[in-house]
């Protein structure tokens, strides 16, 4: 009977360190895991894999992401708040500190994340998605002619022809015209042309434009669908693109004239097909990063021409300094003669122009990275595999960083801007690599049409929208007439 009792109250004794255990865990995991719930940054994230989307591609739509997305969560939530978008867990982070953070970690604790469609139409070998030494390797090769000082010069030149060979054709004659579309043409002719020395064919630009809108859509191969159709037409710019570099890559080996020809019609291409035979990079490599820079080199620096005389039309004042600029660098000049490097770097009201607009109107609103460690960042945690959204109106709207932010100043490019404020084209290790080209093109371009045409908005309202790219919603309309 002892013995029994012994037995009962160590099974007591026993059930109840049991429960005192189970209860200590429990409480300690819901503790923890509420701790760790309270690092996540702010937010909502709604239900499973929607969460905010239709929000966001509503207000990117309308070109309203700061105003209807970004700007009421950052009132509610604070400079990082968290979101669920495309169906993965999201933080954005907004502020040149944020920007610096993130953008300057790039292959250490975020690597590049775009949506499946963009990375297939795009190439999964292009700089938008290689990572650490493959990244550095492809983004030497191309920054060797669109950033080096001695390849920009020679393609000044080159440029200035372009531009007034498009304006002879395409203006000359005319008093009205789409603006956007003649300068998408322009800036498509100018990459084919003078960076990659291919001739432009009929239908190519719309080819091009086609892998565009299938580059956000969901990446299902049904017949009929946008990315079904985005597939095809870039699987045919990819058999032009692989005999194009076959034929370079024949007559470069082969130590032809073709071989000087090259380098100086298509330097980019030249300097990836030398790259290729190397043997530093693959042939496929070689055509991911030309369908990239044609998107990249065109698209955004349409817009950034665009917006440039949207706004100069809206302040005759300051489009009356712009003039004066490039009739002073035109007194210098003889009849007919071209522009030089020189000339180019006189143009410093003309460039604070465009920086304004580009700020008030960035070309890429920002991009996302995702992360490949658990982050803490500025007192809350990111978790590993979530994502990370920078946004260019993050700094581009503040206050903090311009003053007066939504009114338009060129004169505030005068002063020495702050790194990772000013991001129209992006920062860290994949910033853009074309932003000098695209530097030029817009001085280049803004240069012949102020001196050889007048010209006016005819819908001075038009508004901006997306898809996926921003660009004006009527192509943005003008009446010209000759300069006497």
């Amino acid at each position: 009977m002892a013995s029994a009792t012994i037995h009962l109250v160590s099974w007591v004794f026993y059930l109840i360190a049991a429960m005192v255990c189970i209860i200590f865990f429990l409480t300690h995991k819901k503790s923890s895991y509420s701790k760790n719930k309270k690092k996540l940054p702010p937010g909502e994230m709604r239900i499973p894999w929607i969460g905010e989307t239709i929000e966001f591609f509503k207000a990117q739509r309308n070109n309203r992401l700061f105003e209807d997305f970004f700007q009421p969560r950052i009132t509610r939530h604070g400079k990082i708040f968290k979101t669920r978008l495309f169906g993965s867990s999201t933080v954005v982070v907004n502020g040149a500190e944020a920007n610096r953070f993130f953008l300057s970690n790039e292959f250490k604790l975020v690597i590049s994340s775009w949506p499946s469609s963009s990375v297939q139409l795009m190439g999964k070998d292009s700089i938008m998605q290689t990572q650490g030494e493959q990244h550095r390797c492809l983004r030497g090769l191309i920054a060797t002619t669109l950033s080096h000082s001695a390849g920009l010069e020679a393609l000044v030149p080159k440029m200035c022809n372009s531009v007034q060979l498009h304006l002879d054709t395409y203006w000359q004659g005319q008093d009205r015209l789409s603006l956007y579309r003649s300068t998408k043409v322009l800036t498509f002719n100018i990459v084919f042309e003078c960076l990659l020395g291919i001739k432009v064919e009929p239908g190519m630009l719309e080819t091009f434009e086609r892998v565009l809108e299938g580059v956000f859509a969901p990446a299902i191969s049904f017949p009929g669908s946008r990315y079904s159709r985005a597939k095809k037409a870039r699987t045919g710019i990819e058999k032009m693109l692989i005999r194009i570099v076959r034929e370079m890559r024949k007559e470069m080996e082969g130590g032809k004239d073709g071989d000087d020809h090259h380098h100086q019609e298509g330097m980019l291409l030249s300097q990836l097909v030398a790259g290729m035979i190397r043997g530093d990079i693959t042939e496929k490599e070689v055509i991911d990063n030309v369908v990239l820079l044609v998107f990249a080199a065109h698209d955004t620096t349409s817009f950034a021409i665009a917006m440039t005389f949207k706004l100069l039309a809206q302040y005759p004042n300051c489009y009356s300094l712009l003039l004066q600029e490039h009739v002073e660098i035109m007194r210098g000049k003889k009849s007919g003669e071209i522009l030089r490097s020189e000339d180019i770097k006189m143009m410093k009201y003309t460039w604070q122009v465009a920086r304004e607009s580009m700020r008030l109107f960035p070309p890429i609103f920002g991009s996302f990275r995702k992360a490949v460690a658990d982050i803490e960042y500025d007192g809350f945690t990111i978790p590993k595999g979530w994502k990370v959204l920078w946004t260019a109106y993050g700094t581009h709207y503040n206050e903090e960083y311009f003053k007066d932010p939504l009114s338009f100043n060129p004169n505030r490019f005068e002063e020495h801007i702050p790194p990772y404020v000013f991001l129209p084209f992006g920062g860290g290790p994949r910033v853009c690599a074309g932003y000098q080209l695209a530097k030029l093109n817009i001085l280049i371009f803004v240069h012949y049409v102020v001196t050889r045409f007048d010209w006016s908005l005819l819908c001075p309202n038009e508004s901006i929208t997306m898809d996926p790219l921003p660009f004006p919603s009527h192509g943005m309309p003008i009446k010209i007439s000759p300069k006497l």
